[in-house]
């Protein structure tokens, strides 16, 4: 190939790239601020999935008559369908290459969130380590905010993770 490769991509053999999915250790940098894209609009169907899969069937979530007999007059969308959004949000530039999570910490959900709503994250990243235990890999660890369409905060968690220290040999090893 003679054009130069687009960012994101890597060349895999003659005419041929592919795209990357996640960034590598070395890039995500403590103080790096990723804001992630595409943004989600929150679903019936995703509220209902998220309930059903986590057995909340609370009439809050499910119920559109005794959701508007309450103080917020429609469906909230269950938190854990929030929190699971927009972690998913975030997989694709930060740990699109995660050999697993270690802990999810400091969950706040700071407005509701109602079906409709379009949420929008950004991800800063506070720390960057070797493993300790496992040579090949190291430590992220993360906070995420949400907001949606019109600006307000809707949530904030932090998030650490194990990864390999060389992307490429990983992405190799598994053809990723």
């Amino acid at each position: 190939m003679t054009t130069a490769l687009p960012h994101g991509y890597r060349q895999i053999g003659e005419d041929r790239i592919r795209e990357s999915v996640g960034l590598s250790y070395p890039e995500l940098a403590p103080g790096l601020i990723i804001e992630h894209r595409p943004g989600r609009t929150v679903t019936e169907l995703d509220n209902l999935l998220g309930a059903a899969l986590s057995g909340n069937v609370a009439p809050i979530h499910t119920d559109a008559h005794y959701s508007s007999q309450t103080q917020w007059g429609r469906i909230l969308v269950c938190s854990g369908v929030t929190l699971n959004l927009v972690a998913g949000m975030t997989v694709r530039s930060i740990s699109g290459l995660t050999i697993g999570n270690l802990a999810v910490d400091q969950v706040r959900f700071t407005a509701p969130v109602h079906i409709g709503d379009t949420l929008y994250a950004a991800t800063k990243i506070l720390t960057r380590r070797a493993s300790e235990t496992r040579p090949d890999t190291g430590v992220i660890t993360c906070h995420t905010t949400a907001h949606n369409q019109a600006g307000t905060s809707v949530l904030a968690f932090t998030r650490t993770f194990l990864m390999p220290l060389d992307a490429d040999a990983a992405r190799d090893a598994t053809h990723y």
